[in-house]
């Protein structure tokens, strides 16, 4: 499943994290590459460990754990720290699949990526090209979305960054290891939570077909979770 999450950050809390990241130093991007990755990743990178990177990602995390509609989709066990990327002068990201098991710097962060996330903090008009393509069964389906928004898809998933021809996108990235593992399951989950939230609206928390959904809802959630 491909979800659309908007205004995860508000287009004030955007200008406060470029107004810090921006000011920092950039790295090669392929510091955080693997082995096929390397071969077709072409842009610059915040170092892991740089204070910049530390402090925006923290911002994140908090406004992503505030965010109702991205736990109801995700339902995160782990969330790798934010990392963040920028592309300028034809620079791109070819086609690649996110590896499955990824480790912060120093180890203090180990996650199967279930997901993957990109979130926007460049706006659409700022830049040409730097589409996000992510291939599913359905084809291939191009992002590029406000600044502050956020993509989530399954990181089994084959994409790529389109060139940037003009302008600069920067983004942060990160994946996260979900409490199911299967995306089929929560997508399943994800729907029965929209919709019982819909019902609950129309009918109330205490009508007894809402609370009937809403144990079923759990008991799978208990038969799929994993901790």
């Amino acid at each position: 499943m491909m979800l659309h999450v908007p205004e995860v950050l508000t287009k004030a809390q955007v200008a406060e994290v470029r107004a810090v990241i921006d000011a920092a130093e950039w790295v090669d991007g392929n510091a955080t590459s693997g082995s096929q990755s390397a071969l077709a990743k072409r842009n610059e990178q915040l170092p892991e460990d740089s204070e910049a990177a530390r402090w925006a990602g923290e911002l994140i995390q908090d406004a992503l754990a505030r965010n109702p509609l991205f736990v109801a989709a995700a339902l995160p066990q782990k969330v790798f720290p934010p990392l963040f990327n920028r592309y300028a002068g034809g620079q791109t990201f070819g086609r690649h699949v996110d590896n499955a098991i990824r480790q912060s710097r120093g180890g203090g962060t180990r996650i199967r990526t279930d997901l993957s996330a990109t979130l926007f903090l460049s706006e659409p008009d700022d830049y040409d090209g730097g589409e996000l393509t992510v291939d599913d069964t359905f084809g291939a389906h191009q992002v590029k979305l406000p600044a502050g928004d956020m993509i989530l898809y399954p990181s089994s998933s084959l994409h790529e960054v389109e060139p940037v021809t003009r302008g600069a996108r920067v983004c942060s990235f990160f994946w996260m290891q979900s409490l199911v593992r299967e995306d089929a399951r929560r997508t399943l989950l994800f729907e029965m939570d929209i919709a019982i939230q819909r019902l609950a609206t129309r009918l109330g928390q205490g009508e007894e077909s809402v609370v009937a959904l809403t144990g079923t809802y759990h008991n799978l959630l208990r038969m799929w979770a994993e901790l």
